[in-house]
């Protein structure tokens, strides 16, 4: 072992005294970076290919009968349960609607408009908000896994902003900036961007070292170690922490809908919520509930879902193809 160690830190030298004598001419010091930075984005994809694995992709009526099936059949059973118990029990109407009551609240909701204007101001309050979240938690982020003496003072308050329900901020957005869309996206901010900063932290804190040793001898600078080394090798917990990321900004902005109705904000998912409320239309409400359940559903089967199997077949961890 002494001897492997002795003759690693000859190659190391041997590599470095190579590349200061490329250095020497300004032609020279060009090649060598252009070189070094194809070596570094190619590191990870290098590293990926070694792991991954060679099993063939499942069929496609394999993916569906065990993602797709099993969730629908239980989704049938909970309406037949449902169902079954309004017939035997005859609860109050008003109280404990039917199946059928919600559906034709449903209905009611698209032949009027309201439904397909609430589901399109939601949306896109939550991905707008969202993304902006993104821009900001990520470069965020990196910074605070980078300078550990920042992460040292910053790190509880972002952790403590997590924990903190965001309907709390809703109270003072107003105040600070009326009945407008601003209170909305503060709110999603506040919501989003804690998960983002701290999924990717501990997405970096799980890269190897030895891939920050490796671009060291590359010669990457700071900047670019973080960016085309330990950002991608910190993939997994920064796409986590996306996805819970997405979970508080679509919590956050029901939250904000709900409290925060009148002035220039539009007409969303959380005010029709609120609205039925005050109608006491229990099937007006529990049709909003079911559709705001089931954008967040299908957002995760067609966005996150794909992108974590995409990314965890790419470094072998996808077991058997079954996800």
């Amino acid at each position: 072992m002494p001897h492997d160690a002795t003759l690693l830190d000859e190659r190391d030298a041997a590599a470095r005294a190579a590349a200061a004598d490329l250095a020497r001419t300004p032609e020279a010091s060009a090649r060598t970076a252009d070189h070094g930075h194809d070596d570094l984005r190619s590191l990870e994809a290098g590293l990926d290919r070694l792991q991954t694995s060679p099993d063939r992709a499942p069929s496609a009526w394999r993916r569906f009968t065990t993602s797709v099936l099993p969730p629908i059949l239980f989704v049938v059973a909970l309406i037949a349960a449902w169902q079954l118990y309004v017939v035997i029990a005859q609860p109050r109407p008003d109280i404990v609607p039917g199946p059928v009551d919600v559906f034709n609240a449903i209905v009611l909701g698209w032949e009027s408009g309201r439904l397909q204007l609430a589901v399109i101001t939601s949306l896109e309050r939550g991905v707008v908000g969202f993304l902006i979240a993104v821009i900001v938690g990520t470069p965020l982020g990196l910074l605070l896994a980078e300078v550990k003496p920042l992460r040292r003072a910053v790190g509880p308050i972002i952790s403590g902003l997590q924990v903190l329900p965001s309907v709390a901020w809703v109270p003072a957005a107003i105040l600070w900036f009326g009945l407008t869309d601003a209170t909305v996206y503060f709110v999603v901010l506040m919501g989003a961007v804690p998960s983002i900063v701290n999924g990717l932290i501990s997405g970096v804190e799980q890269v190897p070292p030895q891939l920050r040793r490796v671009g060291t001898v590359l010669g990457a600078n700071r900047t670019r170690l973080a960016t085309l080394i330990v950002l991608p090798a910190a993939l997994p917990g920064y796409v986590a922490g996306l996805k819970q990321g997405w979970a508080f900004s679509w919590r956050s902005l029901m939250a904000a809908e709900i409290i925060a109705m009148g002035g220039t904000i539009g007409f969303g998912l959380g005010s029709m919520l609120q609205q039925s409320r005050e109608l006491a239309d229990i099937g007006g409400v529990l049709a909003t509930v079911l559709v705001i359940l089931v954008i967040g559903i299908l957002i995760e089967l067609a966005f996150f879902a794909p992108l974590e199997r995409r990314m965890l077949r790419r470094r072998g961890l996808l077991q058997g193809g079954t996800r």
